[in-house]
């Protein structure tokens, strides 16, 4: 992964709406990446809805974004969530498994997901990326939003 977060984009003027949808599990880090992707939303598209909708852990991300795609009324959706190694393939598992659904979602629906559901080996790791500015990656999962939004109603979507 690139260790420099893309490149800020201006402010838009336009009426976007975002929904994040995050996981309880991991509360911490996942509050990190949801706080720096509001606060970066809010910069680049000052006139978005943003809203969040919390679910109990990484696995059950997948079942809500998908719901919201189904009622197309948002731009894009931001997956947020953490998911440490531990002693056994289980993280492993859950992170195929999420970002797999993630992608037939976004692709059977035509609904940007932006997925921030990641995977850690430790802490350290987590510290780094969800509650640090150097790289954080929620803050490139909002600029990432941003664009694609943007791209999206060039092409005659949303």
């Amino acid at each position: 992964m690139p260790k420099i977060a893309p490149t800020l984009l201006r402010a838009s003027d336009k009426q976007r709406t975002f929904i994040i949808v995050a996981s309880q599990f991991n509360a911490p880090y996942v509050e990190g990446l949801v706080d720096h992707a509001t606060e970066e939303l809010r910069a680049l598209a000052p006139n978005a809805s943003v809203s969040i909708e919390r679910v109990p852990g990484a696995f059950e991300i997948p079942v809500v974004v998908r719901e919201l795609a189904l009622q197309e009324k948002t731009d894009a959706v931001i997956a947020c969530g953490v998911i440490l190694k531990g002693k056994t393939d289980h993280a492993q598992n859950l992170s195929r498994s999420v970002t797999d659904a993630l992608q037939r979602i976004a692709i059977g629906h035509g609904v940007p997901i932006i997925n921030a559901v990641l995977s850690f080996d430790n802490e350290t790791q987590a510290r780094e990326r969800c509650l640090e500015n150097k790289i954080n990656r929620g803050t490139e999962a909002a600029r990432a939003a941003v664009k694609i939004a943007d791209v999206m109603s060039k092409l005659g979507g949303k």
